[in-house]
């Protein structure tokens, strides 16, 4: 195999693993239903599947805080999670086998997110490259992936959405087997230092802050991801006209990460969340109120800030800090505002929906009204030193 450079392999990473997200994410909801399970155990199933990537990136994803074990732990990650995605043809529609397979599958996929994101955060920090043009290939894959999978599913029916997801992370795995011509390297001796402490960040209240803050934006897309192909299925939208607009609200976020270094240069981190929260308070009020697809399209674009902005201003605070706090911070911003917040978010989704339908999209529009109110600090502002840490 060639060797690629540090760009060449996170952004091939990212371009596997995205493209199985970008399958899994819209369309694996509606593969649940497919076999029968009700609006409200689809929002536990994902409810759970959020969970399990919050506890295993409290637990697994820290334990990798030596940046040379990054790159192994997401070959064996990856190869685990084609494992259990293969193992849903095997439940049956049975809820608690498909509990446990969702269960499995989240456990190895979850922290793919936050170490891919660590190891790209790493050679960004050394000049090597340039974060938002490596992570807008997997806003590409992301693309890519639901659009292909809406057009099998509307063709071959619903199990597609296994069998793209499966090919996606085979191709991930074989392509993650190559070693980039830099490999990462601690820049400080950990031989005799305990791993951070998670636990230690969390008493700071502007990491709090922080974590609330991303959060409320974040958490308010879970309707959104569980529910909005089921809705739009309902109201007369086909699979394939679905995985257009997904794909559409993704080359808003493309956009995003190719100009990012230039468009976000001299703006403060308090800035950039005001525009995602007002952002992500137009979307979601506009989902609730129009099906017209024109118009569905127009708000789509605004995934760009609701979604892009935040994880990019969310990176530039994770930046900050030094390579041995990079993972803990990643792992917080995964495990509790990407995974138990939405998690959360997510079953009182499944429950809005089945009484409210597109009014749940209200409550996650009140979500980000709610993010308008907190005030972020500055990192300059931070304490967080390496002997509170340790």
């Amino acid at each position: 195999m060639l060797t690629p450079s540090p760009f060449g392999w996170i952004s091939q990473y990212f371009l596997g693993f995205f493209f199985a997200y970008g399958v899994y994410l819209p369309f694996w909801g509606l593969w649940f239903s497919d076999q029968g399970v009700s609006a409200g155990d689809i929002g536990l199933l994902v409810g759970i599947g959020f969970a399990t990537r919050c506890v295993t990136n409290l637990l697994l994803t820290p334990r990798l805080h030596n940046v040379e074990h990054l790159m192994p732990a997401l070959r064996i990650l990856t190869f685990m999670a084609l494992i259990f995605c293969t193992l849903h043809f095997f439940t049956g529609g049975s809820f608690w086998l498909l509990a446990l397979a969702t269960i499995g599958f989240n456990a190895c996929f979850g922290p793919g997110i936050p170490l891919s994101d660590a190891v790209a955060n790493y050679y960004s920090k050394l000049n090597i490259i340039d974060y938002g043009r490596s992570r807008l290939w997997g806003s590409v894959a992301f693309i890519v992936g639901s659009t292909v999978v809406g057009y099998l599913v509307n063709g071959f029916g619903s199990d597609m959405v296994v069998y793209t997801a499966m090919a996606g992370l085979l191709c991930t795995f074989i392509l993650s087997l190559r070693s980039p011509t830099i490999l990462p390297q601690t820049q400080i001796d950990t031989q005799h230092v305990p791993r951070p402490k998670l636990f230690e960040l969390l008493k700071q209240w502007p990491v709090v802050k922080f974590l609330l803050l991303v959060a409320l934006i974040q958490g308010s897309h879970a309707a959104y991801y569980s529910f909005s192909a089921i809705h739009w299925k309902a109201v007369g939208v086909s699979e394939s006209v679905i995985g257009y607009l997904w794909s559409f609200s993704v080359v808003s976020e493309v956009f995003l990460f190719a100009f990012s270094g230039r468009l976000f240069a001299g703006w403060s981190l308090r800035t950039m969340f005001l525009l995602a929260s007002v952002a992500t308070i137009v979307r979601w009020s506009g989902l609730a109120m129009t099906n017209d697809i024109w118009l569905l399209a127009l708000l789509q674009t605004l995934h760009g800030l609701t979604f892009a902005l935040t994880h990019y201003a969310t990176i530039r605070y994770i930046q900050q800090a030094d390579d041995r706090q990079m993972v803990p911070l990643q792992s917080l911003y995964n495990a509790i505002p990407l995974g138990a917040f939405v998690a959360i978010m997510t079953a009182v989704s499944g429950w809005g929906y089945e009484s409210w339908g597109a009014g749940i999209f209200w409550v996650m529009a009140g979500m980000a009204a709610i993010a308008l109110l907190i005030k972020l600090d500055e990192p300059k502002s931070l304490s967080i030193h390496r002997d509170e840490i340790l």
